[in-house]
């Protein structure tokens, strides 16, 4: 199976002032782009290359998981951020976030807490359990929901990468401007509106 690089949902400046071009194209152009290269090379020749770009997260380790995961983990992180995002959700999203976390506002310092003491790099995230329940939490490095069979909804990419030229190393600032002014809560309600988990391992 070949990979694609998948286009950016937006222009490379549409995220200003909050995340500028020249971090959207180095994070997209050499970060995200560099993973795939990796990841296709290391494949090649090998009965992963036959397979889903989630299924090789799930069976691989080492650095052919890291890349794996990490082409995944931006691929899903771009989406969920928008031009003239933030605010705060509503309908059946708003309804979960309140009967599991008490309210919004309960829910936002949770999830900041969560971003801000993720130690060096990695990603925080909203996932949903197979009961149904959301939570979050982080994940060191390139780990991901899909080894634990959780439905990701929302993800926060905590790389000194995808902050360092618009906030040096004010991580606090970077995921509270992430959560107020970029998240794409309509992609996080069609996440959570699916029935089950498509990317639940099957075998």
């Amino acid at each position: 199976m070949q990979f694609v690089l998948e286009p950016l949902p937006y222009a490379k400046d549409a995220l200003e002032p909050h995340l500028g071009a020249e971090t959207l194209e180095y994070h997209y152009e050499k970060h995200h782009r560099g993973y795939l290269r990796k990841l296709q090379k290391a494949i090649e020749g090998t009965l992963l290359a036959e397979r889903s770009l989630e299924d090789i997260v799930r069976a691989s380790d080492g650095s052919t998981f890291n890349n794996a995961a990490q082409v995944w983990n931006h691929s899903f992180y771009w989406r969920c951020m928008r031009p003239r995002g933030g605010g705060k959700p509503n309908g059946a999203l708003l309804k979960a976030v309140e009967r599991d976390f008490g309210s919004f506002d309960e829910f936002r310092t949770k999830f900041l807490a969560a971003a801000n003491a993720e130690f060096g790099s990695g990603w925080a995230w909203l996932g949903r359990s197979d009961d149904g329940a959301l939570k979050v939490y982080a994940t060191d490095d390139a780990e991901n929901p899909l080894i634990c069979d959780d439905t990701p909804l929302l993800t926060i990419d905590l790389w000194e990468h995808a902050y360092y030229l618009d906030y040096r190393n004010e991580r606090e600032r970077y995921v509270q401007t992430f959560f107020d002014h970029l998240i794409a809560w309509d992609f996080v309600a069609e996440n959570l509106s699916r029935p089950d988990n498509p990317l639940r391992r099957t075998a």
